[in-house]
Parts: structure tokens; C-alpha cells; sequence
């Protein structure tokens, strides 16, 4: 098992804040980045938190693959809906602004669905879904991103992971919260496992000759290997998960008229990935009263948890229900961090002159 260094919010966000402003992203636009990388992290999503911040939008951003102004523009609108060019700028910062706009109609109309293209990696999509249950709403977020997954039958990376997320309140229990990879697994988890140097579980992906693998070097961007779809191969379903990937892409890049499938880049080729994602709020209340609403939400959830469990369980979980506890429990006891993505994160300040000058508060 590797070490785990626990670190107080605060002091990861300010080192966040002071990196991403050395590269020239602006200080509210940094909070912004933070706040998504941290919040990966604390509810238990490591493959898209503090990771990625030097390997990927650092290093992108430092060599001209970003923009870090984010200088984003909204191409088209109406009272429901909007086009935004996120300006080849941060992910985050870009899906932030599309989904506080896409609140503010929803709230005003009852409906509002946003999408966005020629953006970048935003980090992991149940942080914008879950941005509408602040205001009592559902939210839903789904991007498209570079070639990763294999479809049905195929051995080459032409779908991207292609994640989904749904967040919906409730009255007294932890919100519904979909947030999933349309992949078998997030191509981040693949990374996680070769720097622990353990093999990875058969059905998450095959090797450059569509052969299954469990080994995570064999999986790689740019023709080496690809994921596979949910579901993994056709005997159990891949197909849908192949299917929900194309959907994703569908709503993102077709309906924003952004790049798809492999004309989307990634981390290994230098220019703009031109993402693309696609945002939605519903206002409850243009429905039905939002008390009605959050109480059936809680006596749908008591029903399924209170259900009969298979022999040697001990609890059924509904989505989200983990990573709310996770995410509690690392509130109150420091952000989770592994020991080489803490030296990493070292080594990274260090090249642009800033120190990862932080003690963690606890190590296990």
C-alpha cells in the first residue's frame, strides 16, 4: 500500500492559486481550477485531482497548448440555451461559467441546456452537476475528451471516456449523484495503477491487438492499447457503454459543432485538444412543489437501501452515497494524497519556481 500524506484545503488551494498564477492564469480563475482538483480528490476520485494539475494543464498551459486567460465567448443564445467558445482556456474555469449561466436560465425558465466547445479537460464532471443542487435543481454534465476507448469490435482508441454525470436532491439523505466514465474506467485509473506498479483488473482494457490486459503500460494514447467501453467486451454488454459514449460525443461536439472522436487531441499531441461539454439545469419547482419532490427522492432511496441484500453483504449504496461520506470524513481530516503525487507536485512547483512548501498534517 502507498503512503498516504494528508494535507489541510487551504494550504493545497493557495499552492494551486500561486502555481497557476505563475503560469499566468488569473487569481479567481485559479480558485476555480483548485476547487476542482481538491474536490476530486477529497471525494475519492484521485484520478482527476491534484494529479493532473503539473502532468496536464501545467504542462500544457507552459507550453502554449492553452490559453490561460480562458478568454471564452458566447456565440450564440436564447433564453434556454447558449453556444460558448471556451477560447482553448482552462476546462474548469470555461464549465463553471457555463454552468452558472446555465442555473440562471433554468431559474428563470425552468429548463437550460449549454454547450461548449474548442475547451480543454474539466476535470471531473460531477463537480458542475453538482453545482445546481445549491440551488435545489438538477444539474447534468457530460463532456467528450481524447481517444481512448475502443467501440464494440474494435481495437483502436477512437471514442474518448466520455464521462457522465447527474446530480439531483433530496430532503434528509446524501443527493443522487451519477458521476461515471462511459469507458469501463477513467483513463486516469489506468495512470493510478502504473505509478503503483500494480496490474489492473481484467475488462478495463485491451492491448494494441485488441488482446485483453491487465497491465496498465499496454494502454496507452496514440495507438497502443485502448480502454474499453462500460461493460467491457460484447459478452457483457460493452455495447452500451459504447452506445452512452456515443451519445456523450453527440450532445458535446456535434450538437456545439466541435471536433469529435479522433480529431479531438490529448496530453501527447502538442496543440489545442478542443474539447467540448455539454451542461443542463432543471428547475424543480417548474415541475411540481420541491418539498414533494426531495421527499420522494428520500423515500425512493430508503426503499432500495432497505431492500434485501445478497448473502454476505452488508449495505446498498446509491451514487454519490460513498463519496459524500468519503468526502466528509476528508473535510474534517486533511485531503488525501498519495506519496508520489505529493513528490510530483514538489517537483513540479519546483520547475516554475513554486515550492510545494507544505507539511502534511497526518501520514498513514
Amino acid at each position: 500500500m502507498e503512503t498516504i500524506l494528508r494535507f489541510k484545503k487551504d494550504e493545497l488551494m493557495d499552492f494551486v492559486i500561486r502555481y497557476m498564477t505563475k503560469l499566468g492564469v488569473p487569481e479567481e480563475d485559479a480558485k476555480i481550477v483548485g476547487n476542482v482538483l481538491i474536490c476530486a480528490d477529497i471525494r475519492g476520485v484521485d484520478s482527476h485531482g491534484l494529479i493532473r494539475l503539473g502532468s496536464y494543464y501545467g504542462n500544457r498551459i507552459s507550453k502554449g497548448y492553452i490559453d490561460p486567460k480562458t478568454p471564452y465567448k458566447i456565440v450564440s443564445e436564447t433564453p434556454t440555451t447558449a453556444l460558448i467558445d471556451g477560447g482553448n482556456g482552462c476546462g474548469q474555469v470555461v464549465s463553471h461559467k457555463a454552468m452558472k449561466l446555465c442555473i440562471q436560465k433554468a431559474k428563470a425558465s425552468g429548463l437550460a441546456a449549454i454547450t461548449v466547445n474548442n475547451s480543454n479537460h474539466y476535470g471531473i464532471a460531477g463537480y458542475y452537476s453538482m453545482m445546481a443542487l445549491e440551488h435545489d435543481m438538477i444539474g447534468l454534465s457530460l463532456t467528450n475528451s481524447q481517444p481512448l476507448v475502443a467501440p464494440t469490435y474494435g481495437k483502436t482508441a477512437i471514442l474518448g471516456t466520455n464521462p457522465i454525470s447527474v446530480a439531483v436532491p433530496s430532503y434528509s439523505r446524501y443527493p443522487y449523484v451519477l458521476d461515471m466514465a462511459t469507458s469501463a474506467v477513467a483513463y486516469g485509473k489506468i495512470q493510478l495503477y502504473e505509478k503503483k506498479k500494480e496490474h489492473i483488473p481484467i475488462g478495463w482494457g485491451v492491448d494494441e491487438d485488441g488482446n485483453v490486459t491487465n497491465d496498465p503500460s499496454k494502454i496507452k494514447p496514440g495507438g497502443h492499447g485502448a480502454l474499453l467501453p462500460l461493460g467491457g467486451m460484447e459478452i457483457t454488454a460493452g455495447y452500451k457503454g459504447y452506445g452512452l459514449a456515443l451519445l456523450v460525443e453527440i450532445l458535446c461536439s456535434t450538437l456545439s459543432g466541435g471536433k469529435f472522436l479522433t480529431n479531438v487531441g490529448g496530453p501527447a499531441k502538442p496543440e489545442p485538444t478542443a474539447v467540448s461539454h455539454f451542461f443542463m439545469a432543471v428547475n424543480i419547482e417548474a415541475f411540481r412543489p420541491l418539498i414533494d419532490f426531495k421527499k420522494q427522492m428520500d423515500d425512493m432511496i430508503g426503499l432500495l437501501k432497505t431492500s434485501p441484500l445478497a448473502v454476505g453483504r452488508e449495505e446498498i449504496l446509491v451514487a454519490g452515497e460513498k463519496e459524500f461520506a468519503y468526502a466528509e470524513f476528508n473535510e474534517e481530516h486533511g485531503v488525501p494524497l498519495i506519496k508520489p503525487i505529493v513528490e510530483e507536485l514538489r517537483s513540479d512547483g519546483n520547475k516554475i519556481g513554486v515550492p510545494f512548501d507544505i507539511h502534511p498534517i497526518q501520514e498513514e
